[in-house]
């Protein structure tokens, strides 16, 4: 029998001291996620949803000293250690994880634009997240202080991760031989977006493909969103003349993604070329990877953004702007998750923001979502 959500996170060490406990650990996480999960945005809101509430998490909580206040789910949240937090909360996803061999695992980073320009010492909040494109769940979180450091911050992500058989794709700030071996020490592929931060490997790819005939290509066509696209991707598998070759470990093939778009009201088309390096050698996979990889801006970020308003947080004490967007995260995970096995054809095709929204109305939805884990 699968483990409850909150049995994830009972087990969290508590940084509070004793006399301070008058609410345990687990209810203040409890009623922050259900509470976020019906839209409740600030520490205000998440309390006064739990006193509307009260009736509902008394069925599984034991509230003899009531729901906390604004301030005690503020206090806890902003001194909550992150990592402890992310380190739970990657323990709970993999248990939702189903076949993760020939997964595509998306790694991208984001910014929290608002919460970063009001902290004090204005560094800004940049957070690291992995994304499961078939599993549909985001995998782990780390964050870094500035976007440069995705670089020494994307391998303590990896570390954390259980990546075993599947396909590990990053933009080119991840194209990093470090990155690379750590990728394959966790007996994973890659496919990595190679820009001008390597400068002459670049400069060798573009010319193999001017010059060299592909070994195999593989095209598409997509129509929708008021666009057609053609997209080629072509590799090349021997390599014997990459001079820096060697010190990438396993790679095994160059690729060149050739797109085209026409928009259909304008007529007007844009053309992009894009290169890449891989350990794959099979070009429908590698092809499927990169398309792959734009579900960790599309169906994370742009949620995150869009629907759950987190570049408008204004948190910004402590490690709380950092520990909501774990929270946001947990939703989004409860609620693609309960898509898969949703019988009501209603809901199946109801958007994250609808479901958000029926769970705001219906406590035996909100049982459906948290019972689900």
């Amino acid at each position: 029998m699968r483990k409850t959500f909150l049995s994830y996170f009972r087990g969290m060490k508590d940084h509070r001291i004793n006399r301070q406990k008058q609410h345990p650990l687990e209810n203040i996480v409890a009623i922050a996620t259900v509470a976020a999960i019906c839209n409740m945005e600030t520490w205000k809101d998440i309390s006064d949803f739990g006193k509307a509430k009260q009736a509902f998490f008394s069925k599984f909580l034991d509230l003899t000293n009531g729901i906390p206040s604004k301030d005690t789910f503020r206090r806890f949240f902003s001194a909550l250690d992150p990592q402890v937090f992310e380190f739970h909360f990657l323990q709970w996803a993999r248990s939702l994880s189903e076949n993760i061999n020939g997964e595509v695992v998306s790694i991208d980073g984001k910014t929290i634009r608002l919460a970063s320009r009001m902290r004090e010492n204005n560094k800004s909040i940049h957070l690291i997240s992995a994304w499961a494109s078939s599993n549909r769940l985001i995998l782990g979180q780390v964050k870094t202080d500035e976007k440069s450091n995705e670089i020494t911050a994307i391998p303590t992500l990896l570390e954390a991760l259980f990546l075993e058989g599947t396909t590990v794709t990053i933009d080119a700030m991840g194209c990093q031989k470090n990155i690379v071996e750590k990728i394959v020490e966790k007996n994973a592929d890659y496919v990595l977006a190679l820009k001008e931060n390597h400068p002459t490997l670049l400069e060798d790819v573009t010319r193999s493909f001017d010059k060299k005939p592909c070994h195999e290509f593989y095209q598409t066509l997509d129509c929708g969103h008021g666009r057609i696209e053609e997209r080629k991707c072509s590799i090349i598998t021997d390599l014997d003349f990459l001079l820096d070759r060697n010190s990438w470990k396993n790679l095994y093939s160059i690729v060149r993604i050739e797109s085209q778009r026409i928009i259909k009201k304008t007529g007007v088309v844009q053309k992009e070329t894009r290169y890449y390096i891989s350990s794959l050698t099979t070009v429908e996979k590698i092809s499927n990877a990169i398309r792959c990889h734009w579900g960790v801006e599309n169906k994370v970020h742009y949620c995150l953004d869009v629907i759950f308003g987190e570049d408008s947080s204004s948190k910004r004490e402590g490690f709380a702007a950092q520990n909501f967007s774990l929270l946001n995260k947990i939703v989004l995970n409860l609620i693609r998750k309960h898509e898969d096995i949703d019988n009501n054809e209603y809901r199946k095709k109801s958007s994250v923001k609808s479901k958000r929204r029926l769970a705001g109305y219906y406590d035996a939805y909100l049982f459906e979502l948290l019972n689900l884990i």
